[in-house]
């Protein structure tokens, strides 16, 4: 399995890394495919076809604002969340992309009518699919490809779907699964950081610890921004942001008045994800509906637990990252896939390794605090109200972020020796998504979205 770190750890934009981040990424990747085809000269305008979940939940998703974003050139790192109104204005205002024929013809797009919504339709390959074609003045195709937002941002076209894609690289210790990275610890007294460490070095990356620091850096300045800013939510709901008054309330509180230290980690999580929904920069972690978790976690850790900022931090990230490897690798971090347990169960189990490992945890601790991590996750559904990540998303990061302390907290005190392992709970957590109802994996068409009144 020879996936980087920073495959997981992605900087994008909210609301949701699979209906967001992964239709601009889609786009982005399209329109670099049209300028370097032939089929460019001949391309008049351009259609996007959205397919199942991504066009269910795609406008509360942002999915037609993310596809545009994409055409226009814009990627989910590097986009400046401020910019994006005055970037659509323009799109709306000229109906042209910033594309051009070689012969200075411009690309015609009208998001209004060529983003297309198949409410009833899902393609046979994934619950995420998106067409995107070049036509011709005549309407014909010229080019056209199919795009599957598998969760995360990774985005894989129809060849590569289903295909487990390995970089011809010869890693020191690869890994398949949990007891194979255990061996690898036990076998060369190395712990879980090091191994992964060890691995991204091989696949290539510079400056790893660097960009360790960078992924915390944006996450810890969701928080601030989060914490700081109040006011309404986009959105049908019109959704009051409680970040603010919960940090406002607990300032002005006494230590021996606060719930031990876990109103932090309510403030923290709430913070993120009141960003994310809101269209802010944040980390996919290992995807933006759950991206309040690892942070939370880890702020929590800084605040009351740390001794040494910068070695906690490399050692949480690493480990929390080859968990979510895993899971990447033998089930799914979808919830059109598999549920929410593919979201916030997969960041409690990371987030609880990654702070077993931090607090000093042998690596049987770290693989027990994940196995624990996720097993009380098992079955979580995903039932957005109107399509927006925010309820109950948010409110479901503060308690991932509460479940993985307690997690960590239960395989501290033990000996690591338990009778469910993570391989088990991972296989487990696969079957019972693709058993799951597709009305509770991200179609608003069950749970709380249809039991409860939007107003």
């Amino acid at each position: 399995m020879a996936h980087s770190i920073f495959d997981l750890f992605k900087i994008g934009v909210g609301p949701s890394s699979s209906h967001t981040v992964g239709p601009m990424v889609a786009g982005n990747r399209f329109i670099k495919l049209l300028s370097n085809s032939t089929a460019l000269t001949k391309t008049s305008h351009l259609q996007v076809n959205l397919y199942g979940s991504l066009a269910l939940t795609g406008k509360g998703h942002a999915t037609d604002i993310a596809s545009t974003l994409g055409l226009m050139s814009q990627s989910p790192d590097l986009v400046n969340p401020d910019k994006i109104p005055e970037l659509l204005k323009n799109i709306k205002e000229t109906q042209k992309l910033p594309l051009c024929r070689k012969d200075g013809v411009a690309i015609r797009f009208n998001p209004k009518t060529d983003i297309v919504f198949n409410f009833s339709a899902f393609l046979p390959e994934h619950p995420n699919g998106m067409t995107i074609s070049a036509l011709n003045e005549s309407g014909e195709v010229v080019l056209q490809q199919t795009y599957f937002s598998v969760g995360g941002g990774f985005v894989l076209d129809k060849e590569q779907l289903g295909t487990d894609v390995q970089l011809s690289v010869s890693l020191p210790y690869p890994f398949e699964n949990a007891k194979e990275l255990l061996e690898h610890c036990q076998e060369n007294q190395r712990s879980i950081t090091q191994i992964m460490l060890a691995n991204e070095k091989a696949l290539g990356t510079d400056d790893i610890l660097e960009k360790i620091a960078q992924m915390w850096q944006v996450m810890s300045a969701c928080i601030e921004r989060g914490i700081a800013t109040g006011g309404v939510l986009p959105g049908s709901l019109k959704l009051k942001r409680r970040a603010y008054d919960m940090h406002q309330r607990l300032i002005g509180t006494s230590q021996e008045e606060q719930f031990d230290t876990l109103d932090w980690v309510n403030l923290y999580a709430m913070a993120v994800n009141e960003e994310n929904a809101a269209g802010g920069r944040v980390v996919t972690a290992p995807t933006n509906g759950a991206a309040g978790v690892i942070p939370a976690v880890i702020a929590w850790f800084l605040k009351f637990k740390s001794k040494n900022d910068q070695q906690g931090i490399i050692e949480f990230m690493t480990t929390a990252a080859a968990i979510g490897l895993l899971y990447k690798k033998n089930a799914s971090i979808s919830a059109a896939e598999v549920g929410c347990q593919g979201e916030i169960g997969v960041a409690c189990s990371m987030a609880a390794a990654g702070l077993t490992a931090a607090m000093g945890g042998t690596p049987e601790q770290v693989e027990n605090a994940a196995e624990i991590g996720m097993e009380h996750n098992l079955g979580l559904t995903c039932d957005p109200i109107n399509g927006l990540v925010q309820v109950p998303c948010i409110e479901r990061n503060t308690m991932g972020a509460l479940k993985a302390i307690n997690a960590s907290r239960l395989a501290m005190q033990s000996d690591g020796i338990h009778h469910v392992h993570l391989d088990d709970v991972i296989k487990t957590m696969h079957q019972t998504g693709l058993d799951m109802m597709s009305k509770y994996k991200e179609t608003s068409q069950g749970g709380l979205a249809i039991n409860v009144v939007a107003c």
